[in-house]
């Protein structure tokens, strides 16, 4: 496997520029990870499909579905891709490389994990402060059009939040400055991350099941369906900031609940 990701790698870095691959590459990667993995949650949502698994009863229009697709398009090209392109010689000052060898996944993996700490700790107090009165009105209502979200809803927002919060994503890889091989990596992982947590879906393999303080669509769905002074729920990935802060006790107090509900549902049949 080591050898084939080596042979695909050569091949990039024999017949495209650093450039082409860093910003290019990089959004062309993004779009195609972005819809790929988006796209199939509308088209569970107007058949119906997995219903026992939605987490809202309620449904878009396919109006508001084709309003986020259009304004996501109008955005990655004119928001994303310059940001991309004018963010290159940053990164290249700040080391960014692309020659062979490529690191070791030992590397790779560290930087990751550091890349999600940082990451939730940076987006949680940027997205707590979207929050407040002005913000919220003037910029981040832009993502809250959406009561019920889906996967593509995840990046349907104000050009201004758009570059504000998109800081916390990168300002890892800026610090370490990684090989492109690895920026990849996070920027597919992060796309499928965000994804899945505007989803509206949870699934019996969803991985909020499996990873402890891993947040996912249940977590984040709350906070969309609720009023932005009451909503809590601020973390990206990760809950651990929500957790210490005490900004997710409305939806542990929900869940308790409902389990509780569950529990004596149970009991009587």
């Amino acid at each position: 496997m080591a050898s084939i990701i080596e042979s695909g790698w050569r091949y990039l870095i024999t017949n495209f520029s650093d450039f082409q691959l860093a910003c290019l590459g990089s959004f062309f990667i993004h779009e195609s990870v972005f819809f790929l993995s988006g796209l199939p949650f509308i088209y569970l949502e107007r058949a119906g499909w997995l219903g026992k698994y939605k987490i809202q009863t309620k449904n878009n229009s396919p109006a508001a579905q084709e309003k986020c697709i259009t304004r996501l398009l109008l955005y990655h090209f004119g928001v994303n891709l310059p940001v991309m392109i004018f963010s290159y010689p940053v990164f290249k000052f700040m080391g960014m490389q692309s020659s062979l060898p490529l690191p070791s996944w030992k590397v790779i993996l560290t930087q990751i994990i550091f890349y999600f700490i940082l990451e939730d700790f940076v987006f949680y107090w940027g997205h707590r402060i979207l929050h407040t009165k002005w913000l919220y009105k003037h910029v981040h209502s832009v993502h809250h059009e959406y009561a019920t979200p889906f996967g593509l809803t995840s990046e349907y927002a104000h050009p201004a939040e758009i570059l504000f919060l998109g800081f916390a994503t990168i300002v890892g890889p800026a610090i370490t400055g990684p090989h492109l091989f690895t920026l990849w990596l996070w920027m597919v992982l992060r796309v499928l991350e965000t994804v899945e947590a505007h989803c509206g879906y949870h699934f019996p393999w969803s991985l909020s099941n499996f990873i402890p303080l891993y947040g996912g669509a249940d977590f984040h769905d709350y906070h969309h369906r609720l009023l932005y002074t009451k909503s809590g729920n601020y973390s990206s990935t990760f809950v651990y900031m929500d957790r210490i802060f005490g900004t997710d006790t409305g939806y542990r107090k929900l869940k308790a609940l409902k389990s509780i509900g569950d529990e004596g549902g149970k009991k009587q049949t």
